[in-house]
């Protein structure tokens, strides 16, 4: 199997030396800067613990160099994807599938949902650019649950998890399916093919739509956000407004919002991606992971006050330090 990795940073990097280093596919990249220029001299490297995994990469910061692919992984950040999608032409062929392994709401896991309406999510895909570039029959959904970053381009250093969670967006088994599990448990990944892989999208945003952007503003590790009360409450009231969404449009959560703290202060004092980004002078992930449960929620005609207020302090700090668009 033929498998471009589009964005060869901290999960992007990390699939990409498995796959290479086991041999599981004909493996390049389409990235560029600093990153383009470690791949090529140093090929793909990653560090877990004292050991660093390396392959030989061929890489281009020019798709038709590529050519066209069987697998496409996306792994950029999302306010990156509309111009990413742009570029990506000359990497898609009739039967190429599109695999986004990118945080929060994706830009067609509202296609089908019966009363949020046809249209895209303005939040994460404005004016239907992105959907327009990757047709919907080419996405298989993902979930991605590693804890991965750059200390320097080009190097994955790996902390935790390298579990994959991927599946057809109408829900059901598929060939192709089957097939991309295959080659990623073959390189060590821990796949779980889901006939309901919106549900578990929904599930792992309704954790982390909080913890992000709070870190965020704080400067604190999950586990300092879970020690004080009243930040605590913030945050299990914004998990109940998005717990009634999802309870609309078939992602219903079981779990209480004190059950997942339980589970999220197991990652101890822990640097969430959003932090880190802020910490590096990076542009945040706000839509994907607040904006679009903001706008599904509207779309629904539901509440989202805590949400909202979450939304609108984050936007503040990243556009007061250049890490969002301005108004």
């Amino acid at each position: 199997m033929k498998v471009c990795i589009v964005g060869a940073g901290a999960i992007g990097g990390f699939i990409g030396t498995r796959l290479a280093a086991a041999g599981a596919a004909e493996v390049t990249a389409l990235a560029r800067g600093a990153t383009l220029a470690a791949l090529r001299t140093q090929g793909w490297r990653l560090r877990t613990g004292e050991q660093l995994l390396q392959a030989p990469a061929r890489a281009s910061d020019q798709p038709a160099e590529l050519g066209e692919q069987d697998l496409v992984i996306i792994a950029v950040k999302g306010p990156a994807l509309a111009a990413v999608a742009q570029q990506i032409g000359p990497l898609l062929g009739p039967r190429t599938m599109v695999l986004p392994a990118m945080n929060g709401v994706p830009w067609w896991f509202c296609q089908g949902l019966e009363g949020v309406g046809s249209g895209p999510l303005e939040s994460v895909d404005p004016g239907g650019t992105i959907a327009a570039a990757i047709a919907a029959e080419r996405v298989i959904g993902c979930v991605v649950h590693v804890a991965t970053s750059t200390p320097e381009p080009g190097l994955v250093l790996h902390k935790m998890g390298q579990s994959l969670i991927i599946g057809e967006p109408a829900g059901g088994r598929s060939e192709r399916v089957q097939r991309v599990s295959e080659v990623l448990q073959s390189a060590g990944f821990e796949v779980t093919p889901s006939e309901r892989v919106r549900h578990a999208i929904w599930y792992k945003l309704w954790g982390n739509m909080t913890m992000n952007p709070v870190s965020a503003l704080t400067g604190a590790t999950v586990d300092r956000v879970l020690a004080d009360p009243l930040v605590r409450s913030l945050c299990t009231s914004a998990m109940s407004e998005a717990a009634a969404i999802g309870a609309r449009i078939g992602c219903r959560i079981e779990q209480t919002p004190q059950d997942r703290h339980v589970i999220t202060a197991t990652l101890g004092a822990f640097k969430t991606s959003m932090l880190q980004d802020v910490e590096n002078g990076r542009a945040i992930e706000l839509d994907a992971l607040v904006g679009a449960v903001r706008e599904i929620g509207q779309r629904l005609g539901e509440a989202t006050p805590t949400i909202d207020a979450l939304l609108g302090l984050t936007r503040l700090f990243g556009r007061v330090r250049g890490l969002y668009p301005p108004a």
